[in-house]
């Protein structure tokens, strides 16, 4: 079982359980280059995780989230094409297309509730919620009556 205490130095646990091994990949040089990767924010709230991809200029439709056991995929790719030209008398004799695209996955901690992942796009940003299971979450202090 995964924990998300934090260690003595400070370092969260919760980002090696929560990134696996694409924190490491991301040192690797074999990796593609960065430029290639949408930069991603994760936030821990009381009730779950946010993962924040930031990916202007995408649609929706560009996306894709597939979960797997406890693995998060997301991948994009997108193709942009240059416009035909109005003028009949004019013809290309090179035109280059730009597609990119992009995958990371996430180790997902055993507290989450894998089954109530919701995402949504909006404004280049896209957020994907993974709530934690009711029995992961903080529960506030509470005074123990003790019995006679």
């Amino acid at each position: 079982m995964n924990t998300l205490v934090r260690k003595n130095n400070n370092f969260p646990s919760l980002i090696e359980n929560f990134f696996g091994r694409d924190v490491n990949d991301f040192f690797n040089a074999n990796t593609p280059s960065f430029n290639n990767v949408p930069a991603v924010n994760v936030v821990e709230h009381k009730d779950g995780f946010r993962i924040e991809v930031a990916a202007p200029g995408m649609k929706k439709d560009d996306f894709k989230l597939q979960l797997n056991h406890n693995n998060l995929t997301i991948s994009g790719s997108q193709q942009t094409q240059i416009n035909d030209s109005d003028n009949s008398n004019e013809r290309y004799t090179r035109r280059e297309f730009s597609y990119s695209s992009f995958q990371r996955t996430f180790t997902l901690p055993t507290s989450v509730d894998a089954d109530n992942i919701q995402a949504s796009y909006t404004d280049g940003l896209l957020k994907i919620e993974v709530p934690k299971r009711e029995e992961a979450k903080i529960k506030p202090p509470r005074q123990i009556e003790i019995g006679g």
